[in-house]
Order: structure tokens, then C-alpha cells, then sequence
């Protein structure tokens, strides 16, 4: 069964347009040095284990109060269950959406080809050529730009999101993305957050201002359908 470390019973944010249960897998493969969920990339073992069978009674008893299930982590790709879980979710009448790095596309494709998923949301990194600098794992680059294509040719829904981390992210980087990603439905600029992290030393960068990551937007747009800024 998949592993779960964390739950958030109801949120409007994490699945555009419906309201859902938001899961938590434990576990990553990346090291992204401004990630906030440092128990579950470094110290998933130790935080209590969910059930599935927990999260799915919560679901038939919030039946019309949420429209489905947000899987996000850690990276819930490295869990081998994923599919199964997704599965379950669906038979109960939920919609599903997978929050992933993209370093797996065999699961990826596996997921959409079963349709298991009604929305996908890739993280973006960096350009390719800062990847590994940026996410401080020997990555595979070409898993990252197969994910990309199973997820561009799919019918569902997806985004495409970049957190502009402060000294990581710069505007050219973003421009280097949009001409990486041109065509795309929608991309995301995220705005960083400071707060604990992987790192402890970008816990108090200050993040780009609004109107940096606006102009960015502006910048980007003709690369993509649609362009977000999400603070």
C-alpha cells in the first residue's frame, strides 16, 4: 500500500477549480535546498504512517464536500502503490491530481495511460543545464524531458510550475524555461516563501517582489497559453 505521512483534510488551493483531501508521501529524491517539507524528504520514517484505508473512509464521508484527492510529498512517483491508491480514489467517484518532480516517467505514464489522473502538476527546477545544481541530486535529465512529453501529449489538465527561488532563479533562467516549455498549456511562477528549510541557510531570503514576479509573467507569456503568478 502507499505510504502517507501527512494529510490536510480540506484545501482550496492544491487542485485548481475543485476542493479536495491533500495527501502527503514520504520520501525524495531531490534535495532542493528551499523546500519547506524537510520531514518528509529527510526524516519520512520517522513521522507517523496513515493508512489508506484512513484516507479513504474520509473520503466517502465527505462525499459532495470535495471533488478529489491531491497526492503530493516528498515525490509520490517513487512509491510503487501509487497506482493502486490512485485507483481506489477514482472508484469512489474522486478526481485525482499528482504533484510530481517528473523523475519518473515509467510511473508517470503508466498513471495517465490508465487514467488515473485528472490533473498533473510538473515542477520545473531550473533550466536543464542547472538542474543538478539546483536540486543537488544527479538527476536524469532525459526522465525530466520525457515526463514533460507524456504530460504535454496527455488529454488532462496540467501546469507546469517553477518556484523562483531568490540567488537560484533568475530572470533569464525563467526565460531559458519558457523557450524549453513553448507551447505549453499553463506555466506557474511560485512565489518562494521564506521559513524553515532544507537548507537552514535560505530560511530568511527575502523572496522577489510582486512586481518582479509580475514582470516576469509578462516576459513569459508568449511562450504559453497562460501564464499565473501564485503567491
Amino acid at each position: 500500500m502507499i505510504v502517507i505521512r501527512g494529510i490536510q483534510k480540506t484545501s482550496l488551493v492544491d487542485f485548481p477549480g475543485n476542493i479536495c483531501v491533500t495527501v502527503f508521501t514520504g520520501g525524495c529524491n531531490m534535495r532542493c535546498p528551499y523546500c519547506h517539507n524537510r520531514d518528509l524528504v529527510l526524516e519520512a520514517g520517522s513521522l507517523p504512517r496513515i493508512p489508506q484505508e484512513e484516507i479513504l473512509a474520509l473520503l466517502e464521508s465527505r462525499a459532495g464536500l470535495v471533488d478529489g484527492v491531491c497526492i503530493t510529498g516528498g515525490e509520490p512517483t517513487l512509491q510503487e502503490e501509487l497506482g493502486g491508491f490512485a485507483r481506489e480514489v477514482k472508484s469512489l467517484g474522486f478526481k485525482v491530481k499528482l504533484d510530481t518532480n517528473g523523475t519518473n516517467p515509467r510511473i508517470l505514464d503508466e498513471l495517465l495511460g490508465r487514467g488515473l489522473l485528472d490533473y498533473v502538476a510538473m515542477d520545473i527546477k531550473a533550466p536543464l543545464g542547472k538542474y543538478r545544481e539546483l536540486t543537488r541530486s544527479q538527476v536524469n535529465l532525459r526522465h525530466i524531458d520525457a515526463s514533460i512529453g507524456l504530460i504535454r501529449s496527455s488529454r488532462v489538465d496540467y501546469e507546469f510550475r517553477t518556484t523562483v527561488a531568490p540567488g537560484l532563479i533568475t530572470g533569464e533562467d525563467l526565460l531559458e524555461i519558457g523557450r524549453w516549455l513553448a507551447g505549453a498549456r499553463k506555466y506557474v511562477l511560485q512565489q518562494y516563501m521564506p521559513g524553515p528549510t532544507l537548507d537552514e541557510a535560505f530560511a530568511g531570503r527575502r523572496p522577489y517582489s510582486g512586481d518582479w514576479l509580475e514582470d516576469a509573467a509578462r516576459k513569459l507569456r508568449p511562450f504559453f497559453e497562460r501564464v499565473e503568478v501564485r503567491k
